[in-house]
């Protein structure tokens, strides 16, 4: 699961970029602690909770999961602990990424321990920023697909190990199967990865998430990741936040 280099992503994003640029998608131009992704009239937040997961990304212990997980439409719920965290992630959104890789192992911990119930909603707010458009919602759709499968927590995880560039074509619908294949997927995974199975409920969990009051930014837009803990948003920049809901 190696995933892009940190060289070779901060040379993808500077190409992504460029092509964003030439798509009339714009990154704003003066600093600011709150970059916007402006696609399709929709405003994708990635707050500064991005730089605090950029500085305090763990390095991984490979903690393994021995949780349940279930799918209702778009929604994953993994685990039965008693506190409730809700996670909006886009599969291609970096910000997701260095949210799963700083607090993946110790989200895991928690489910395996019985002690939280994670319920991981596959957004698609990114499609736009891939050529040709669409990697989001395969992405998440492959993610569902994953569930009746086995494999979840681990394709979750290779998802994110091996995440494309914003401006990139995205993994193909190939790739995503194969890594069901290596991680011993069952039943018809490949199948529903190509036939899209579960467009329709990525696209549903979107428009719903977008139009959420609950899940929307101090400016009215929604962004990944966005979570929520018993209802409550989380506070992000408190590196805490988990073991301070646990307790």
């Amino acid at each position: 699961m190696g995933g892009a280099s940190r060289g070779d992503k901060r040379r993808k994003q500077e190409e992504a970029d460029q092509r964003l640029a030439a798509a009339g998608i714009r990154r704003p131009q003066k600093p600011n602690r709150t970059p916007l992704y402006v696609v399709g009239g929709v405003l994708a937040v990635a707050v500064v909770v991005g730089i605090v997961l950029l500085v305090t990304r763990g390095a991984g212990g490979g903690v393994e999961p021995t949780y349940a997980t279930s799918a209702d439409g778009a929604v994953v719920t993994a685990g039965e602990g008693p506190v409730v965290v809700d996670v909006y992630e886009d599969y291609l959104c970096p910000v997701c990424e260095r949210f799963e890789e700083r607090y993946g192992d110790e989200m895991t911990t928690a489910l395996n321990d019985g002690r939280i119930t994670v319920r991981y909603h596959s957004i698609a707010i990114l499609d736009e920023l891939t050529t040709p458009p669409g990697y989001s919602t395969r992405a998440a759709n492959a993610a569902v697909c994953s569930v009746p499968a086995g494999i979840f927590p681990q394709y979750h995880a290779t998802l994110f190990d091996e995440q494309p560039a914003e401006g990139s074509a995205g993994l193909t619908d190939d790739q995503l199967a194969s890594f069901g294949t290596d991680l011993g997927a069952q039943g018809e995974f490949a199948e529903c990865v190509r036939s899209g199975a579960n467009t329709g409920a990525v696209q549903a969990a979107t428009a719903k998430a977008i139009e959420d009051p609950a899940l929307q930014n101090a400016n009215g837009s929604f962004g990944t990741p966005t979570v929520l803990v018993d209802g409550q948003r989380a506070d992000l920049n408190d590196t805490g936040w988990l073991q301070n809901a646990i307790g």
